[in-house]
């Protein structure tokens, strides 16, 4: 839709030879002109029986006065939406728009006039006014339609096709039924809930109820495109609401929680606030079709969700209906400043179209409030919508107000097909407002009076629905309404009294299947890794086929030479190294039907070169997936270089994980201190889901930690957050350092009858240490070891000093007591920082009874795990502490510096 207004303000003449070049060759002229003059031509008869222009003589004034109208028109399509009523409080504000007819070169002189351009608009030849009538109509009174952005012209054609035939279509009696029937029970809900709980937080959908009937539209239309499964996140306001009427949680679960009932099994841990929970449910569309709805729990950081749900759909698309995302619709509801305000918003939108992320398109609706907490939208944010984002990913938006609830259903219902149709994200923008403050204990005039004197006087949407049906006639509908009211209210007060609701019957899925058949962890379960070794045979098997390509392929001469010489090492030495232990742990869980995914940036090479779990040919650039070959059925091994993202990457690997407990997910962060970016997804769910929703997840982080003079952002993946925020069994942090060790421990995590997340601080300069390989009787016995003795130590009794250790550091104290042929000194490797082996560790304390204990770290005194040791081993271990000085930067920027400062470590270690 260009702007062709140069065109419009020229002399009729320029116009009337522009129309003469499109009859000597069409081609030759713009696109939207060609369109222009074509539909002139057919218009008034001068087309061919070949359909080519006949050339016939048309008046220039006439031509240029048709061209204004055409513009009108495109105009209304193009910017409509700002002038669209869609405010239900105040009136909008002037986004400048300009579609006065001044603008076209047309006067009110012209409103009687007959215009041939009104086919464009569907009405053939009509007067200006009726054409003008008819844009308002469409694009400017409940639903603004904004596609501007587009640049397919499939997608924007079928926009506007919907648009202009389906937003005007008359409802039936019975959808009107079924619509006040949803916002009937969207208002009452809310009502009741506010009278029976006077002040209690529930973050209420008060002003935008019409969320419940634009919902259950998207549902029921979804099911009768053949969908089978809804996923749907969404922050706490109106979450309740969401829960009640759409998926079907009972009202006696409902009003259980606002009384405080605690479960009797506790099996929800710790628990969480009533309007953050999860819930699945079987829904049956009024025309039968059944279909499962998931809401994902989510914490009050908002948008933090909106990764999760897409990896939880990516995953179950795969698990259940061979990756056809058409099966499955991801649903995510906004508030407006959160849409708008929240830097998630734009990493998960450069995330939809992504092969490794793609979840064949979002549904995504705003609850336009107006307001963020107490906050005006004018201070909320720069761009004319919150929707603004939409234009990252060219998707449409429908802007609608809130109290036209028909002009609701009909918008989400477009919205649902065009989703299904080009497996693309579209926008829903619903135009409310907030009935109480940010809470229902909030008062919300204390900033903004002049919004809530409007608010206070506005009728609710169902009010505003019952007024409508009785301007056009429907006094059926209303005393329908009246009827259900009454009912409704009843039904509530008797769930209240205790009288049971029927939950809706449930069929679990096959990855909940999964899920039931594992258990929740026990402290026992850590005293001891379970057995995840493989047969010598499957080592020889799995390596070999690791280190072949086709003939055809030719892989980067670089890159085929280290391949051969892992090849070299095993054959002399019957020896792996890290990233062949890595893929190997891979390969054997693939060839036992198990599927492993793993993202980050540049995982496919390793971000250190490492991997290349993916060879790229040398001429052709073609990909050779060594994990994908191994035998005719066997898992798939799904690996992406994603994009420079860490908050939204992570937390789409952990829905993808929390879908299904029988993948192996991982995460690999390019430099461990990137995880700073992910950290709201590991405090609201890796570390702290199972106790809050009782939701586990096997999700395997891969952060590269170690100091080997990189600087403060390059150094540490700031291990005491992580042994900070562990406690209860809520998951495993480990700092591994033998190829044989990390690969039990990624089948560990599959091996164990519960989920637990794996961060694991991974060795970068250390991948290629010979001190990191491992024999191949490493590989083919026992499991994961959490703690590592010394084996070079052959008298316990002649150990005066114990260094205890993780990581990189242990190599380095190995090495100066190589060379100094220190027999005195055991050095302890701990491999698994928590659970804490505290047994193992005691067992090791009273070996080495005699000597004198120290714990030795790479890390500042106040990072690292100094601290969570001292606190945990207090009434067990007697040990110092040797480190780096207290600091507030991780490590320090200058190479000389650090080379100094691990020598000092080293030194004290040795001297102490």
């Amino acid at each position: 839709m260009k702007d062709f207004s140069y065109i419009t303000n020229s002399h009729p003449a320029y116009i009337e030879n522009l129309y003469k070049d499109y009859i000597a060759n069409p081609t030759n002229v713009d696109p939207e002109l060609k369109k222009f003059f074509e539909g002139f031509d057919f218009a008034l008869g001068t087309v061919n029986g070949n359909g080519a222009a006949a050339g016939t003589s048309v008046d220039s004034a006439q031509l240029s006065k048709e061209f204004s109208v055409y513009q009108l028109i495109q105009a209304y399509r193009k910017k409509g939406h700002l002038i669209a009523k869609t405010n239900p409080i105040r009136p909008r504000k002037d986004r400048h728009a300009n579609l006065e007819l001044k603008y076209f070169g047309l006067t009110d002189a012209d409103l009687a006039g007959s215009f041939e351009a009104g086919k464009f608009i569907g009405l053939g030849k009509a007067s200006l006014k009726n054409i003008i009538a008819r844009l308002e109509q469409v694009y400017a009174s409940s639903v603004g339609v904004e596609f501007s952005s587009l640049n397919d012209s499939e997608r924007a054609a079928w926009v506007q096709k919907a648009a202009e035939e389906r937003l005007n279509q008359p409802v039936t009696l019975e959808q009107r039924r079924h619509i006040m029937e949803k916002i009937n029970q969207g208002v009452i809900f809310e009502k009741f809930l506010h009278t029976k709980y006077i002040g209690q937080k529930r973050f209420s959908l008060e002003g935008g109820e019409s969320l419940i009937p634009a919902l259950d539209a998207i549902i029921n239309k979804a099911a009768k495109n053949d969908v089978k499964e809804v996923v749907i996140g969404m922050a706490h306001r109106g979450r309740l609401n969401v829960l009640a009427n759409i998926l079907g949680k009972t009202y006696e679960q409902i009003f259980s929680e606002f009384e405080g009932i605690v479960p009797a099994d506790k099996t929800m841990g710790s628990g969480d606030v009533k309007y953050h929970l999860g819930f699945s449910s079987d829904h049956v569309s009024p025309d039968g079709h059944t279909i499962n709805l998931q809401l994902c729990p989510n914490p009050s950081h908002l948008e933090v969700v909106n990764p999760v749900v897409a990896g939880f759909a990516r995953s179950k698309a795969n698990v259940l209906y061979n990756a056809d995302y058409d099966k499955i619709l991801p649903i995510l509801i906004h508030g407006d400043a959160a849409i708008a305000g929240q830097g998630i918003t734009y990493e998960v939108a450069q995330m939809s179209e992504l092969p490794g992320y793609s979840v064949g398109g979002t549904v995504h609706i705003v609850i336009n409030n107006q307001i963020g907490f107490t906050t005006d939208f004018d201070d909320a944010r720069s761009s004319d919508y919150c929707t603004a984002i939409a234009a990252i990913t060219q998707s449409p938006v429908l802007h609608i107000n809130g109290d036209d609830v028909e002009a609701v259903v009909k918008a989400v219902e477009i919205a649902t097909d065009y989703r299904q149709q080009f497996n693309s994200d579209i926008y829903i923008d619903i135009l409310c407002y907030r009935r109480h403050g940010h809470n229902e204990g909030d008062e919300p005039k204390f900033t903004q009076p002049a919004l809530y004197a409007l608010i206070d006087k506005h009728p609710n949407p169902r009010e505003v629905y019952m007024e409508y049906l009785v301007k056009n006639g429907e006094n059926a509908v209303q005393d329908l309404a009246k009827e259900m009211e009454k009912k409704f209210w009843a039904d509530l007060q008797e769930r209240l009294d205790e009288i049971r609701q029927k939950p809706r019957p449930y069929s679990y899925q096959k990855p909940e299947l999964w899920w039931r058949e594992l258990r929740k962890a026990k402290a026992e379960d850590f005293n001891q890794s379970p057995v995840t070794a493989i047969s010598e045979e499957q080592v020889k098997s799995l390596f070999g086929g690791l280190m072949k390509w086709p003939a055809d392929f030719n892989p980067l001469k670089k890159v085929e030479k280290l391949l051969q010489e892992k090849v070299k090492l095993f054959d002399a030495e019957q020896k792996l190294d890290w990233a062949t232990g890595e893929l190997l742990a891979y390969a054997s869980i693939l060839t036992e039907g198990k599927d492993v995914r793993m993202s980050g940036e540049d995982v496919k090479r390793g971000t250190f070169s490492h991997r290349h779990a993916v060879l790229f040919d040398e001429a052709t650039n073609k990909e050779y997936n060594r994990l994908n070959h191994f035998q005719e059925k066997q898992g798939k091994f799904r690996v992406f270089n994603s994009l420079l993202s860490e908050y939204g990457v992570l937390g789409f690997e952990y829905g993808y994980a929390m879908s299904n407990p029988n993948a192996l997910v991982l995460w690999e962060a390019q430099y461990g201190d990137f995880v700073n970016g992910a950290q709201m997804v590991i405090d609201q769910y890796i570390s702290s889901a199972e106790e809050k929703w009782g939701t586990m997840s096997g999700v395997v982080m891969l952060l590269p930690h170690g100091y080997e003079g990189g600087g403060p952002d390059h150094s540490s993946a700031r291990l005491e957050r992580f042994l900070q925020m562990s406690a209860e069994l809520n998951m495993i942090v480990t700092n591994i350092t033998t190829a044989a060790n990390f690969f039990h421990a990624l089948r560990r995590q599959l091996a164990w009858p519960f989920r637990k997340p794996l961060i694991n601080m991974a060795p970068k300069a250390n991948l290629r240490h010979v001190g990191s390989y491992s024999h191949i009787s490493e590989f083919t016995t026992g499991g994961f070891k959490e703690v590592l003795d010394d084996t070079a130590v052959k008298d316990a009794a002649a150990v005066k000093k114990v260094l205890v250790c993780s990581g990189k550091l242990y190599f380095e104290l190995a090495d100066r007591r190589a060379k100094e042929n220190r027999t005195d000194i055991a050095i302890i490797r701990l491999e698994q920082l928590y659970p804490l082996p505290v047994q193992q560790i005691e067992v090791l304390y009273k070996k080495y009874g005699k000597a004198l204990w120290y714990w030795v770290q790479e890390e500042p005194l106040n990072m690292g795990a100094a601290s969570f040791l001292q606190m945990n081993l207090k009434d067990t271990v007697n040990f110092g502490v040797i480190s780096r000085n207290a600091s507030a930067s991780t490590a320090t920027g200058f190479a000389k510096v650090h080379a100094q400062e691990q020598a000092d470590i080293i030194e004290m270690a040795f001297t102490i």
